[in-house]
């Protein structure tokens, strides 16, 4: 007998997601104005990796360092902060209105474990760089007979 896989999604939920986000920037390239309250954004990046580190490159132009967060595991990455808007110029008419601001929070998992003891971030130019170094997890060490 063959079986069929069945896979369960809510797919309303997804649906209902991009009407919401269709919604919001039919409004938004009206106005600003007319933005859902709480408006979360993700910001880009790359994770690429050495044979001995994975490093994570983050692009968050506007974001100040000390409203950023980052959180470690072995085996993820949190970031999250917040971009505050800039103030809206008195008496314009916006005619295109396409940066984000608000929370935003991304959770990275990692190829391969990490030492989370050995770790550095560093900010510049609007780009977070994370440098992670990895566990040696295969790492072979010849251990020393002794008599007796």
């Amino acid at each position: 007998m063959d079986y069929i896989k069945i896979r369960f999604t809510n797919d309303f939920d997804q649906l209902e997601s991009e009407f919401e986000k269709t919604f919001e920037n039919m409004f938004r390239a009206i106005s600003p104005m007319f933005t859902l309250a709480e408006r979360k954004w993700k910001p880009q990046m790359d994770i690429y990796e050495t044979p001995d580190e994975i490093i994570i490159l983050a692009e968050i132009a506007g974001v100040n360092k000390e409203d950023l967060e980052l959180e470690i595991s072995s085996k993820a990455v949190k970031i999250h902060g917040n971009r505050t808007e800039f103030p809206r110029v008195e008496n314009t008419t916006y005619r295109l209105a396409e940066i984000q601001y608000g929370r935003f929070e991304r959770i990275l998992y990692l190829p391969s474990p990490i030492d989370t003891e050995v770790v550095s971030a560093s900010y510049s130019n609007g780009f977070l760089q994370i440098r992670l170094a990895k566990l040696l997890l295969d790492k072979t060490r010849k251990i020393p007979i002794t008599e007796g």
